[in-house]
């Protein structure tokens, strides 16, 4: 049996890096671009309305907001306030959306299925703070603050999160240092040296404690600046050939009707691209005392990205080649496999 392939929602058109829902709204918030090299492929952040339309989910484009010459890597959300990476600098940027008296619904196009952009949505040229108005719903989005993030000698911000009630956030980049700071102001609070090498991905959890898992294959947990433990997976996985691993990813995820649980979870990919790819694993580790609870092979696609729900039933997994798969959170056995992109996995409807 081939892959399951699912029905496109939008094709945006510029390369696709970040992809937030907003809980709120429910708007699809999606992000990329060419960056600043001059090839005529723009640099954006759209936001897209879902529709189910006959049946089938469809996604509109409401807004566009131009980000210049500054292609957005990645994002956070937390609230109406998005934190992206652009480049070395983090941009925080405010959207707010709401319903505008007298306006009538659009009727035409009212059965038209796919892709498809709503008349009168704002182009991808539009300046920066624009509002977007259509079919009652108001949508206006400003530039906040904005810091260097990443300062080695070739900076990029290769992740950011906020924590459990959106104060602050963290980044980390290429560079190894994670720095932590005040939402909204930017005003930075820590700064660490965290790994030789870049990050790869970094998790909050709602103790305060920060995961970070970088390229010198490393797993670290850490109370503000102070070392808490190593993630020790090797030691208590299966057996393993020669071949190292590293870890790709990590996201706290709550554990389903127990108010105070806390899991993690990890990819661990091989280090070295080999012509006999070995497998890439998913492991769920105990949020407490940081010891792996279990482990499981996820094919040999080597995995990107990973998200957890926010009921912390599902775990989603993206692949470098474009597959997206769904796992449960609690057995690690895996429910659904795709072909659609994976590069944004961060926002997966789970």
């Amino acid at each position: 049996m081939g892959r399951r392939r699912a029905p496109e929602l939008y094709r945006a058109p510029f390369p696709l890096y970040a992809l937030q829902v907003d809980p709120s709204t429910g708007l699809l918030i999606a992000a990329g671009g060419g960056g600043a090299a001059k090839t005529g492929i723009k640099n954006g952040v759209h936001f897209l309305q879902l529709e189910r339309i006959n049946g089938r989910l469809s996604a509109s484009l409401l807004h566009s907001h131009d980000t210049e010459t500054r292609a957005t890597m990645n994002l956070a959300l937390a609230g109406d306030i998005l934190a992206a990476g652009q480049d070395a600098h983090c941009q925080l940027l405010r959207f707010q959306a709401h319903q505008q008296k007298g306006n009538k619904a659009e009727k035409a196009g009212s059965k038209e299925q796919g892709p498809r952009q709503r008349k009168g949505a704002a182009p991808a040229e539009k300046k920066c703070g624009a509002e977007t108005q259509h079919e009652g719903l108001e949508l206006r989005v400003e530039n906040l603050q904005a810091v260097q993030t990443d300062f080695s000698s070739d900076p990029l911000q290769k992740v950011v999160c906020f924590n459990h009630d959106n104060t602050l956030l963290a980044t980390g980049g290429t560079d190894g240092y994670v720095r932590v700071w005040k939402v909204p102001s930017l005003e930075k609070v820590l700064e660490f040296k965290a790994h030789e090498g870049e990050i790869e991905d970094l998790a909050l959890g709602p103790d305060g404690k920060l995961v970070t898992v970088g390229r010198d294959l490393k797993a670290s947990v850490w109370q503000k600046n102070q070392l808490v433990t190593q993630l020790q997976w090797q030691e208590n996985g299966p057996t393993f050939s020669s071949t190292p691993y590293r870890y790709q990813a990590c996201r706290f995820g709550q554990v389903p009707d127990q108010p105070a649980g806390l899991r993690l979870f990890t990819v661990q990919i091989p280090h070295k691209r080999l012509r006999q790819p070995p497998p890439c694993y998913l492991t769920a580790w105990d949020g407490s005392n940081f010891l792996p609870l279990r482990t499981k092979s996820c094919g040999h696609e080597v995995i990107s990205c990973l998200n957890v729900s926010e009921s912390g039933t599902f775990l989603g997994l993206g692949t470098v080649t474009g597959s997206v798969a769904i796992y449960i959170a609690f057995s690690l056995q895996g429910v659904f496999l795709c072909g659609s992109c994976s590069c944004c996995v961060s926002g997966l409807l789970l």
